[in-house]
């Protein structure tokens, strides 16, 4: 016959057995059932086993109640966890009633033990010795029945707390209901969507959900605020102690911690450092002659976040391995102004250049980006770009619409406010990849001054004293050309051997395009090519050089108003039609319509001739004929052209 399965310990097998011996069901010992042992061994043995396994049913079973609520901790824990209240007494009944029955069936055997050492000849002579242990076991029982009553009572008053504790969850339940606030009406909605999605964020555990209607409510109404707080919720915080006083900020005269949190690691992060350094002396007087201006009435010191997002890699960072390979430069040449500026004005500067640093400054929590910040923000201003505004969007959760008036964005070419309305954008089919903000106009930062719309943070150009202006003025080769372009790529522009051989016929011309091994057959043979420069060699080329020649690319960009600080005539190409986010590739997706009308437009309209030329690169008549004026053009006094020129302006809230 096959044996039948034995019932596991989850199906309830272990509290079975003891009424089956409770009742009678192990029929009573005889001489015929214990074979191979003595009869007084055997019966000591099985009394034993008994004692034992009534001692371990006990502690395992009684153990889930005091253990820590984890699943898993053993098997017995869920049994009786499980269990309610009637049937943990009863099985408590049933162990005591059944030490009880072991307690009068050791008597007997003792009794029997003792009348069958009577009857032996050879072993009557110890009948003491095989009475003390069975009188021990029975002392050691009526202890084991002792600790079970004790037990019972500690554990009686368990199941009545835990049954208070199961009233106070039903009240607590009732208190958890969806409240119908008219001030809360996305409440409902968003604990529909709690239920559904929480698990979808780790952030949500972190805060406590777990799955419960109250931690919902809780969490909507403590870390988010999308529903009323609970009534039964401890409200009476502790007050926070005020805030300390703000420390004034205070011009500094040193530039060396500066570069030190700017950081290392990146080729882009070394240009900048090496321009800080470039201009320290010029930044230095700077700042002491504003100083003076002001006469102590600076303002209060602020605490300012630095996120250069386009160089994080999560943004692709495509501008740090093209730092020495000609790549641009002008958006590492403003942002290193903008940290220099900030920093001689006596503020607090954190930057970060790597997503993991902007979530650690921020105070993001574990997750995917879905829930607030742990803490009230620490900065009072951050500056950032476009590649760092969607990081922190995707990062900060609810908190990005609560700081974002805080957020100042660094914009090359602008936004107007058609694509930075969210519903007016969406309506009239102005939306971008790069707009749909709805961020105030001004809080957009450009570098030159497009619009009155956004605001205009610019960037600086170097200050030539006296001495420095007369000896570029005498060191001016008057037929030397400098082209504007230092990749390859640039040179591929079409037409251009027609107006370089017309440029060529009048002056020397020479190029400063990155290549490894071999010259770029984009380069015509009459340009003398110098190679990538460093920068400081750059401006030494253009102290000497009478012109400085542009391809229509790059735009807007910082090089052409160096050039002109440095004494040379800028030329660019007019563009007709002009260019925009129409008819370019270059300024598609771009949050503007603007129409640029050449290379520069800043230059063309608020610098213009004798110093900025601009014309029809494909009218060679126009082309030449520009070029013999700029040649008669006697060398010049730059002070005329200083006071037009673009300079630093950084824009700060409250007197900042």
């Amino acid at each position: 016959m096959m044996e039948e399965p034995s019932p596991s310990l989850e199906q309830g097998a272990v509290p079975l057995l003891f009424p089956l011996l409770a009742e009678g069901a192990m029929p009573p010992p005889s001489s015929s059932s214990f074979q191979g042992c003595s009869d007084g061994d055997c019966s000591r043995i099985f009394v034993l086993g008994i004692g034992f396994f009534t001692l371990c049913f006990l502690m395992t079973s009684l153990g889930g109640q005091f253990s820590a609520k984890r699943l898993g901790d053993s098997p017995f824990t869920i049994r009786t966890e499980v269990m309610g209240a009637l049937e943990s007494r009863g099985v408590l009944r049933r162990m005591s009633d059944m030490l009880e029955l072991l307690m009068k069936r050791m008597d007997i055997l003792a009794r029997l033990e003792n009348g069958t050492d009577f009857h032996k000849g050879d072993e009557a002579r110890f009948p003491l010795d095989r009475f003390q242990p069975a009188a021990g076991l029975m002392e050691r029982i009526q202890a084991i029945a002792q600790n079970v009553s004790d037990i019972a009572i500690k554990v009686d008053q368990i199941l009545r707390n835990s049954l208070m504790n199961a009233k106070m969850g039903d009240g607590r339940r009732d208190q958890c209901e969806v409240p119908r606030d008219p001030k809360y009406p996305d409440c409902a909605g968003k604990v529909e969507w709690m239920r559904a999605r929480w698990t979808s964020d780790p952030c949500y555990a972190f805060f406590g959900v777990d799955g419960t209607e109250c931690s919902f409510l809780i969490y909507l109404s403590e870390v988010e605020w999308f529903c009323p707080p609970l009534p039964w919720r401890n409200q009476t915080a502790a007050p926070s102690p005020p805030p300390p006083p703000r420390a004034q900020a205070a011009f500094r005269s040193n530039l060396a911690p500066l570069l030190e949190l700017v950081g290392t690691g990146k080729e882009s992060l070394s240009f900048m450092k090496k321009r800080i350094r470039h201009l320290a002396q010029q930044w230095l007087r700077a700042a002491r002659r504003l100083e003076q201006k002001l006469k102590g009435q600076q303002g209060d010191q602020k605490h300012i976040l630095i996120h250069i997002g386009f160089l994080t890699e999560e943004s692709g960072d495509v501008f740090s391995p093209r730092v020495l390979k000609g790549g641009p430069l002008g958006e590492m040449v403003q942002w290193a102004d903008i940290l220099a500026a900030l920093f001689l004005l006596g503020h607090s500067l954190k930057v970060t250049v790597s997503l993991k640093e902007l979530q650690s400054n921020l105070g993001v929590p574990p997750g995917r980006g879905n829930c607030p910040l742990t803490n009230p923000l620490p900065f009072d201003l951050i500056y950032t770009d476009y590649h760092g505004l969607q990081q922190m969007k995707q990062h900060m959760g609810l908190s990005f619409k609560k700081y974002r008036c805080r957020v100042r964005v660094i914009d090359t070419f602008g936004t107007e406010p058609a694509y930075n309305h969210e519903e007016y954008a969406t309506l009239r089919g102005f939306r971008t990849n790069w707009g749909y903000w709805n961020l105030h106009p001004s809080q957009f930062m450009t570098m030159f001054p497009h619009t009155p719309d956004n605001s205009f943070m610019g960037f600086v150009s170097e200050e030539l004293n006296q001495t420095e202006r007369q000896r570029i003025k005498s060191n001016k080769v008057g037929s030397m050309a400098v082209v504007y372009g230092k990749e390859a790529s640039i040179w591929k522009l079409q037409g251009k051997e027609k107006f370089l051989a017309i440029l060529n016929k009048y002056m020397e011309i020479h190029g400063t395009v990155y290549y490894e091994t071999q010259r770029p057959p984009e380069v015509p043979a009459f340009v003398k090519n110098h190679g990538l420069l460093p920068q400081h060699e750059f401006q030494q080329l253009l102290r000497k050089a009478k012109l400085f020649i542009g391809f229509g690319f790059p735009y807007e960009g910082p090089a052409p108003l160096e050039a002109i600080a440095n004494g040379c005539v800028f030329l660019q190409a007019r563009f007709n039609p002009p260019h925009s986010s129409l008819n370019h590739e270059f300024f598609r997706g771009k949050p503007t319509s603007r129409e640029v009308s050449s290379q520069h437009p800043y230059a063309e309209d608020f610098i213009g001739k004798p110093h900025v030329w601009t014309v029809d690169y494909n009218n060679s008549e126009e082309f030449e004929a520009a070029i013999k004026t700029i040649l008669r053009t006697q060398g010049r006094e730059m002070n005329s052209i200083r006071s037009r020129m673009t300079s630093l302006h950084v824009s700060l809230p409250d007197g900042g």
